[in-house]
């Protein structure tokens, strides 16, 4: 039995069991099995829209079943939450469709016997929700209200009420439920950007421009491998989100200089580095992990650079750099939230305590690579993730405890619309349509 519904069944078992990243446990499940673009691409949205959603899938399998869904057998509980998620979230698909491959996937994997069980939670849901009644039970708790409407953990839910208020963390919520757009960057070096949209428009992609951003474009609807888009080979463009495209614009680099990316895998923007430099000048990737660097190469391979230099190792422990860089980013390890659309399991996988050591990190990479910079150079320090004790808390300590670096502005005047009343620069998904990110800018006296 190999189609989309297996599929999917056999990749949120591989997140569910091993805790795999969504990414990659598809990776794995379409490594091993064949199916065509139309099923691929089925098997992603139950795979992606199940790990977003299983919160509110599981209050539903909690309000039909007989037992919780923390009681159902595992396995049980993931076709379960295909066949619900079918009902609820996929309008193309008829309900009697979802039902019956919902038993069919129950009984494939050894659950012949509760196969009963499954059609009758799943024609419930449907009985229950005629008339497009929703039957999802709410808690009257304003946090677990929303946590289990949208889907996410409570501690969460509280963080952004905390730091945004419940209405900007309802549009949070909505947003990072909602599949994310593809944007590129385009290589400048080896294509313009109306070249790059007219080849990408000859495959029929609807594809834009984003406002500001001078290399940016953005792909919507089905897209279908990246690897075969018009470009890819002759390295015109990469995928990079626009949030992660303004970090580069801000650290405004120049030709000639010394810039150093700490940490770089998998190389995203020190490649726009050394594109904005012209590739004229000199360019280190810095990263502990070799295996991401190798990324790196291939990159820099593909867009054909030459400014860029490689070097494994802990940025906390390279001293050969200090006072050497004229410009430093400081890109670092952090918790991910701004980024759930596309990585929707980091909700389940993040937890307080997790973040807290990230920040002790966090805290030590800037305080090391800020000894890399000349005097009278520049830092940027930046991260995907909208939380405050992530990004502004940061900055505040390193500048009571480091005097002689200030925050100063961005020299390009566009990038003014995101910034702060710190000077700070700070994207807000719902307000501008990408992933979170934090982003400042600081000078050594």
């Amino acid at each position: 039995m190999v189609n989309s519904r297996q599929v999917a069944f056999l990749a949120l078992k591989d997140i569910d069991q091993h805790q795999a990243y969504t990414d990659i446990a598809l990776d794995r499940v379409f490594h091993h099995h064949s199916l065509n673009s139309q099923d691929r691409g089925l098997t992603c949205e139950l795979v992606y829209g199940i790990v977003r959603r299983q919160r509110t899938l599981d209050q539903l399998i909690n309000q039909l079943g007989k037992k919780k869904a923390h009681q159902q057998p595992p396995d049980l509980r993931l076709i379960l939450q295909i066949g619900l998620y079918q009902l609820r979230y996929l309008d193309q698909i008829p309900p009697s469709a979802a039902v019956n491959t919902t038993v069919e996937l129950a009984k494939y994997n050894g659950f012949k016997s509760l196969t009963g069980v499954v059609n009758g939670i799943l024609r419930t849901y449907l009985r229950l929700s005629e008339n497009n009644t929703d039957i999802l039970q709410l808690p009257d708790n304003i946090i677990q209200k929303l946590g289990v409407l949208y889907s996410y953990p409570d501690w969460l839910i509280s963080s952004w009420i905390d730091q945004f208020g419940i209405e900007e963390t309802e549009k949070l919520c909505i947003y990072f439920n909602t599949p994310a757009p593809l944007d590129l960057r385009v290589n400048l070096l080896k294509a313009s950007v109306d070249q790059v949209k007219s080849a990408l428009e000859t495959e029929d992609l609807k594809v834009s421009t984003v406002s500001e951003l001078p290399q940016a474009l953005r792909l919507t609807g089905k897209v279908g491998s990246i690897e075969k888009l018009p470009g890819f080979a002759e390295g015109w463009w990469m995928i990079q989100d626009s949030s992660a495209q303004l970090v580069t614009h801000l650290l405004d680099p120049q030709p000639g200089e010394t810039i150093i990316d700490a940490c770089a895998a998998p190389g995203g923007k020190t490649c726009h580095i050394a594109e904005l430099m012209g590739d004229r000048g000199i360019v280190w990737g810095c990263d502990r992990y070799l295996s991401r660097l190798k990324k790196l190469e291939k990159n820099i391979e593909r867009l054909e650079l030459k400014s860029i230099r490689i070097l494994t190792g802990d940025s906390r422990e390279l001293s050969q750099f200090n006072h050497s860089a004229d410009r430093v980013l400081l890109d670092v390890p952090c918790s991910g939230l701004g980024t759930l659309h596309k990585r929707p399991d980091l909700r389940w996988k993040q937890t307080p305590a997790k973040i807290k050591a990230i920040t002790q990190l966090q805290k030590e990479l800037l305080q090391e690579t800020a000894n890399w910079v000349k005097s009278g150079g520049i830092l940027v320090y930046a991260t995907c993730t909208i939380n405050l004790i992530e990004n502004e808390a940061i900055i505040e300590t390193f500048l009571a405890q480091n005097p002689a670096w200030k925050i100063v502005s961005p020299s390009l005047s566009w990038l003014n619309i995101y910034t702060t009343k710190t000077g700070a620069l700070k994207v807000l998904p719902p307000d501008h349509e990408m992933d979170g990110f934090f982003m400042v800018k600081l000078q050594h006296n």
